[in-house]
């Protein structure tokens, strides 16, 4: 399991064994690939990508490269909650080396302005 939310220090320390059977060099890739991919999907209404909203709560990438996400809308009525999920497996779905992907909409914890990184805060001037 990897947290790649926006506060998250994705970095894994020097000394710290690797869980994963995946590289080192290969799941880092793939975490700043899929974050990349990630940064390229924006809810319509908010000129934000979800990544830096901090919509994005959980990805796990398993040994054979298939990725879960948990992810959240900024309200649970949001007009695209049926297309977001795909929008973002379509999205990570292209980064190099993924095998599948799978988004799954939680509500646990509620999403508040609280999980936005500090340059979405400066971006809908929400401090």
């Amino acid at each position: 399991m990897m947290d790649v939310s926006p506060t998250a220090d994705t970095a894994p320390a020097e000394n710290a064994p690797n869980p994963s059977a995946i590289p080192p060099d290969e799941l880092a890739r793939l975490t700043d690939d899929i974050i990349a991919a990630l940064k390229t999907v924006y809810d319509p209404e908010i000129p934000v990508d979800i990544y830096e909203l901090g919509l994005i709560y959980k990805v796990d990438i398993d040994d054979d490269r298939n990725v879960a996400i948990d992810m959240t809308l900024t309200a649970p009525g949001c007009p695209v909650a049926g297309d977001m999920p795909g929008w973002v497996e379509n999205a990570v779905g292209s980064v190099q080396g993924v095998q599948s992907v799978k988004a799954k909409i939680v509500f646990d914890p509620p999403w508040d302005h609280s999980r936005m990184s500090e340059e979405a805060r400066m971006a809908l001037n929400m401090w």
